[in-house]
């Protein structure tokens, strides 16, 4: 499998009573996606970068990746301002909102700051509702475990709690399973809760090898996450995941997954209590789907059948047989809980030869409730809204 991008007029499919159209294009590897107060959207423009120290197990997974598109030579480390101020579906203003970032992922609007969850920082800059571009340079509020030789899983995610009194942030595991032990994977593979106001850190959940999307579910204020799980036990093993979040809860990794042993350490690896205490995942995503973009959708304007629940942005597989992922689903909820069977809503970011035509990331509710996905590959945000009848 390789990334070969879209064609000029090429689009994944949408789901019957959806339609899906180019909100901007022309983007550079853009990961994220922020809807603000005002209708403006944010998209984080970053790639993972080579190894410097790869390891035999990196100089398998590199030229992989890479043909996959997900490795890039460099990153642009930029946040860009996306405007539709005609309401047509399709963003004409399009401003460098902020540059000179560390690998920019997640975003956070809480009390007249941006948050910015960069691959080794949680910054922020000042915004008010209409500014085309940061009014200055951002400012640390906490530093997050990075490593300049091997990073890992780069990704950082931040959401704000519903009060506004904390931060969750997400970061992932440098490696497997632990390949190089536990000391350099300290302060990862897990969610952090960090204060605004003194960056404060501590820890929030842990034993979560690669959490990215975060939401609320609606009515609630309960936390919600999606997992990469761990390589190496075949195709289907284990299924990566959608998950409430539990406060001081351990969900398995590395020692664990789905409340069993990795048979791949020997039983006295394993710290007492280990698997028991470790909380199985609320709702499997298949194995190796890389299940990245998750959002809760409130608002009725895509229709009664996709209100409710979760989105969910599969970037998909890398190491499979057959590919898995590359798609996003909805996953409906009644009171508060997954409650059926994952629904496509976008599907067809592969080719007849599997190749990814484009991969889908983050995912976001717009202003007006259509439905914005990040497609780093395809350099695209589509924008998913019900179908005009012809």
């Amino acid at each position: 499998m390789k990334a070969v991008g879209w064609t000029e007029d090429g689009a994944p499919v949408a789901a019957d009573g959806l339609s899906v159209t180019r909100f901007a294009d022309g983007l550079i590897h853009p990961r994220w996606v922020h809807a603000l107060p005002n209708g403006d959207v944010l998209v984080a423009e970053a790639s993972s970068l080579p190894l410097s120290n790869k390891g035999i197990v990196g100089a398998v997974m590199e030229p992989v990746m890479r043909n996959a598109g997900a490795v890039q030579e460099t990153s642009p480390n930029r946040i860009v301002l996306l405007r539709d101020a005609d309401g047509d579906g399709v963003a004409e203003l399009r401003e460098i909102f902020l540059e000179g970032l560390h690998q920019p992922f997640g975003m956070a609007l809480l009390d007249g700051y941006l948050y910015i969850a960069n691959t080794n920082a949680l910054v922020r800059v000042p915004y008010s509702d209409g500014d085309l571009t940061a009014a200055g340079p951002p400012e640390t509020v906490a530093s997050l475990p990075f490593r300049a030789d091997d990073n890992g899983h780069w990704t950082r995610n931040v959401i704000a709690a519903p009060d506004g009194s904390r931060l969750f942030v997400t970061v992932g595991s440098i490696s497997n399973i632990a390949e190089q032990g536990m000391d350099v994977e300290q302060g990862r593979a897990m969610i952090h809760a960090i204060d605004p106001a003194t960056g404060r850190v501590t820890a929030f959940a842990t034993g979560l090898r690669n959490p990215n999307g975060m939401g609320f579910a609606p009515g609630t204020s309960t936390l919600w996450t999606v997992v990469n799980e761990r390589d190496g036990l075949g195709d289907n093993l284990p299924p990566d995941y959608l998950t409430s979040v539990q406060e001081g809860g351990f969900y398995g990794w590395p020692w664990a997954y789905w409340g069993r042993a990795d048979h791949r350490f020997k039983s006295e690896e394993i710290p007492a209590g280990a698997i028991e205490r470790t909380i199985k995942p609320d709702y499997a995503l298949g194995g190796h789907t890389a299940a990245l973009g998750l959002v809760f959708n409130e608002k009725p304007a895509l229709g009664s059948q996709w209100q409710g629940g979760a989105f969910v942005g599969m970037h998909g597989s890398w190491n499979r047989r057959e590919p898995s992922g590359y798609c996003v689903i909805y996953v409906p909820f009644t009171n508060g809980k997954p409650s059926g069977m994952p629904v496509d809503v976008l599907t067809g970011f592969l080719d007849a030869n599997n190749n990814a035509m484009g991969r889908p990331v983050g995912v976001e509710i717009a202003g007006d409730g259509a439905l914005l996905v990040a497609d780093d590959v395809g350099k695209v945000i589509w924008r998913v809204a019900p179908a005009v009848a012809r």
